[in-house]
């Protein structure tokens, strides 16, 4: 009966389609892998097989290896790698290695069939025979198929060992029809690895290339250098703590593979909005900062208004001199001068040292400082022309009076406003369907559970999970930040407790905010970028709205 009725052929092109079809769909690398060999094992009966893959240092890379009589089962999904070094494609000298069988066929993109490996002339097969010896095996009948992609280079080699016959159970050769199965599943095989190859590959090129804006943003800011790429380890850190939390909250709530990447990529580009936002404004260490700080400019005016004091008063005096005889009188007229001078000198160097302690802007301004700086900024001195002038300008005096931080409110609507771009950006960029919510994800992150946040003043209910996840991980990581200009980096207590009190005030989503603390997400977070000395001991009763 000719090989081509024999009637195990149906069954087996029908075995062909559906593995091919399997092939289509399967996403995990070493799975494919694996369901190639195993799938041509299946459709010939044969006892062993390798499959090869082909680096770019030219060598034939052992990905895969079975053998049904031995029970060996090497790389894939067995988590155990196949312990033999590569098969060079060419030798020391440049020449192309056709002893083996798979350079061969790798080499001059041809099948090679070959009935009994002990007979054949044309190959060297003495790591076969050492392989036999050890282990008492015979291999005989081969089979290899280089697996070829769309542009005719190959990409992997097929190698099947000793066909079984159905039958009788003797080993035989392959057969020409189960070649030409092979040659077909092979094909198949080759796209659907070249297919999972250029989905992996745009996946690390775009991953790649968020990753670079994230870093072009921290890279513009010397301050907030590392947010970027903080924010996404801390979102993973509560995103997986929230997944795993089965008895609270969260028990139905999961994510797969490709809604963690979604997650990953969203936490990347959360700020990408900023990469717009001027560097004076985003980088603004104290109030009075422009292109340098202006405190400078206001200490030389101290200077000045002091000497200007002393010069009036020299003048008075020279003057009494010229005008008045009587020398008692004229004594304590300079000495009642010079007292004032003192007293207003020592004023001024106590002023002074206010409004550089208020430029910094660490502390909350009351009404009794904001007007000082008012009092301050009124006095006048005598400019290069010899009119009087304030001695603090209108601007000076604006910047000096926020009453919290270092941005006026113009320059907080810039940086709030970064948000706003990025939803611009990422809202503008063709999604494929498993990245749709990277904007609603990357774009919550300022968002309020009662409503009062910003862009958008989303409440609890309308936003998802993993965007409340986001907004814990940016706020975390912006209390424990050591690089921001306006304020010391906050201990693990010190930040726990202030996110603890935007719990009570209901900014945050308080469910996630008792998985972070109950978890100790903080502690796993701090041990991997905290300085030790921000790493205190956190005494869980003493943060406000947590509940065990």
């Amino acid at each position: 009966m000719s090989d081509y009725q024999h009637p195990y052929l149906l069954e087996r092109l029908e075995r062909l389609n559906a593995i091919g079809v399997a092939l289509s769909v399967e996403r995990d690398n070493q799975r494919l892998l694996e369901m190639i060999l195993l799938g041509a094992q299946e459709i010939t009966n044969a006892d062993g097989g390798t499959l090869y893959t082909i680096h770019e240092d030219k060598h034939l890379k052992f990905e895969i290896m079975r053998n049904n009589t031995l029970k060996l089962a090497l790389g894939g999904t067995t988590g155990q790698a196949v312990p033999f070094r590569p098969l060079p494609l060419y030798l020391e000298d440049g020449r192309p290695n056709l002893t083996t069988v798979a350079s061969h066929a790798t080499l001059n993109k041809v099948t090679v069939n070959i009935a009994d490996a002990y007979e054949a002339v044309n190959f060297d097969f003495s790591g076969t025979r050492e392989f036999d010896e050890k282990t008492g095996y015979r291999s005989q009948s081969f089979l290899t198929i280089p697996m070829t992609n769309h542009e005719s280079d190959v990409i992997g080699v097929l190698q099947l060992i000793n066909a079984v016959d159905i039958d009788s159970g003797e080993i035989i050769p392959f057969s020409v029809a189960n070649q030409s199965l092979v040659e077909s599943l092979a094909s198949q095989a080759a796209v659907a690895m070249t297919n999972q190859n250029l989905i992996d590959g745009f996946k690390e090129l775009f991953e790649a290339f968020i990753e670079l804006i994230a870093d072009a943003i921290d890279q513009k800011s010397p301050y907030t250098g590392g947010h970027c790429r903080r924010v996404p380890e801390l979102t993973m850190m509560l995103a997986q703590a929230a997944i795993e939390d089965k008895s609270g909250p969260f028990k139905d709530f999961t994510l797969n593979e490709n809604e963690l990447f979604e997650l990953k990529v969203a936490s990347w580009l959360h700020d990408c909005g900023k990469i717009t936002t001027p560097e004076a404004v985003m980088d603004k260490p104290t109030k009075l900062s422009s292109i340098f700080d202006r405190i400078a400019l206001i200490d030389q005016r101290f200077d000045l208004i002091k000497q200007q004091a002393e010069n009036a008063m020299l003048r008075k005096q020279l003057a009494l001199l010229k005008n008045n005889n009587s020398t008692t009188n004229i004594e304590a007229a300079f000495q009642t001068m010079h007292t004032e001078l003192q007293a207003f000198k020592q004023q001024c160097d106590l002023d002074r040292e206010f409004l550089r302690s208020s430029n910094i802007g660490t502390e909350s301004m009351t009404e009794a400082d904001q007007a000082r700086v008012r009092e301050i900024g009124n006095r006048t001195l005598v400019d290069d022309n010899g009119q009087p002038v304030n001695f603090l300008s209108d601007d000076e005096l604006y910047n000096l009076s926020i009453v919290r931080g270092t941005l006026t409110a113009e320059e907080r609507w810039v940086i709030n406003n970064h948000i706003n771009v990025t939803i611009t950006m990422l809202d503008s960029l063709p999604y494929p369907r498993s990245l749709s919510r990277v904007p609603e994800y990357a774009c919550g992150h300022h968002e309020r559970m009662d409503g009062t946040g910003y862009p958008r003043g989303l409440k609890r209910e309308e936003m998802s999970v993993p965007a409340r996840i986001m907004g814990i991980a940016d706020i975390f990581e912006a209390l424990t930040s050591k690089d921001r200009p306006y304020k010391k980096a906050k201990t693990l207590t010190e930040s726990l407790q202030i996110l603890g009190r935007m719990k009570v005030n209901h900014h945050i989503d308080p469910d996630l905010f008792d998985v972070f603390i109950r978890e100790k997400i903080y502690l796993k977070y701090a041990e991997k970028f905290l300085e030790p000395e921000q790493i205190d001991e956190v005494d869980h009763s003493q943060i406000p709205g947590y509940v065990t």
